[in-house]
C-alpha cells in the first residue's frame, strides 16, 4: 500500500475529511488537499503533523498488519508500567489475566 492509500485508509476509518485532519494536524486544508488531489507524496515533516492528527506514530503509519494505537489510557499504562519491578509487574500480568478470565 502507498503512502496516499494509507492516508485515504486512515481517514476512511476514523470518518474523518481532510478539513478535520487539517485541524487536528495543525496542517493548512490547502496542504492536504493537494496530496489528496494531486496524489503527491507528502514530506516527511507533512506526514509527522498527520500522524500526530491520528495519534499514532510514523511506525504505526508504516506498519503492516493490525496497529495498536497509543491512546492516553495506554501510555498512562505504559508509564506506570515502566516504574515498577519484576515483581510488581508480575503481579499486574497475573491480575489482569484473572480479571480476563473473569470477563469470560
Amino acid at each position: 500500500m502507498d503512502t496516499n492509500e494509507r492516508l485515504r485508509q486512515l481517514l476512511k476509518e476514523r470518518g474523518l475529511t481532510t478539513y478535520k485532519m487539517s485541524e487536528l494536524s495543525g496542517l493548512s486544508h490547502t496542504t492536504l488537499a493537494n496530496v489528496f488531489k494531486r496524489n503527491t507524496v507528502p514530506s516527511i515533516s507533512t506526514l509527522e503533523a498527520i500522524c500526530k492528527g491520528f495519534g499514532i506514530t510514523l511506525s504505526q503509519f508504516f506498519a503492516e498488519g493490525d496497529m495498536v494505537e497509543m491512546t492516553p489510557d495506554l501510555k498512562e499504562l505504559f508509564d506506570f508500567w515502566v516504574n515498577l519491578n519484576a515483581e510488581q509487574k508480575s503481579a499486574v500480568k497475573q491480575l489482569i489475566k484473572v480479571m480476563s478470565i473473569n470477563q469470560i
